[in-house]
C-alpha cells in the first residue's frame, strides 16, 4: 500500500467532532452541528459549549429574544442544555420556517446522541413532525396566482 492509499483510508476512518442534523420547514433549511466541546466553526467562529451559533451571529441576535425559549426546547426536554456547543446554518424561507427548522435538526441531531432514551421523549412532545406545507405553485392562465381565476361576464 502506498502513501496515496493510505492517505484515502485515513480519511474515510477520520470521525467527525460534531453530530451533524438536518431539519426543513416550508422553504427553510437549516443544518446543525452539535459540538461536545469550544469548537472553530467554519473555520471562521469559535463557540463554546452552551452557546448557540446561527449563521455565524449569536442566536439572541439573529432570532430575538423571544424565540430563544423555543430553540432550546430540545435540550429542555431531554436535559441536555449547556452541554453541547451548537453551530446552525439556515437558508431560505422567513424567520419562524428558519426556527421550525432548526428545531426539527436539533431534535434529530440529539436523537442520534442516545436514540434509546431520547426517541420516545422527543416524539411524545411533537419533536420529529415535519411541516410538510409549501408555498402552492402559480398555474398557468390564472394571472399569476395559484387560485385566483378570470371574473366570467355576466351576459
Amino acid at each position: 500500500m502506498d502513501k496515496t492509499e493510505e492517505i484515502i483510508v485515513t480519511k474515510k476512518q477520520a470521525k467527525r467532532d460534531y453530530i451533524y442534523a438536518l431539519g426543513r420547514r416550508k422553504s427553510s433549511t437549516a443544518e446543525v452541528r452539535l459540538y461536545k466541546k469550544d469548537a472553530t466553526v467554519w473555520g471562521t467562529t469559535s463557540i463554546k459549549t452552551g452557546e448557540i451559533i446561527v449563521n455565524n451571529k449569536a442566536a439572541i441576535e439573529y432570532f430575538g429574544k423571544s424565540f430563544e425559549k423555543k430553540l432550546k426546547e430540545p435540550f429542555l426536554i431531554t436535559s441536555q442544555e449547556g452541554k453541547f456547543a451548537v453551530a446552525i446554518k439556515v437558508s431560505g424561507g422567513g424567520k419562524m420556517g428558519q426556527l421550525d427548522s432548526a428545531v426539527l435538526a436539533i431534535a434529530r441531531a440529539l436523537d442520534k446522541i442516545d436514540k434509546e432514551n431520547f426517541h420516545s421523549t422527543l416524539k411524545k412532545k411533537g419533536m420529529f413532525n415535519r411541516d410538510p406545507r409549501v408555498r402552492e405553485r402559480r398555474k398557468v392562465g390564472m394571472g399569476g396566482k395559484s387560485r385566483r381565476r378570470k371574473q366570467s361576464p355576466k351576459r
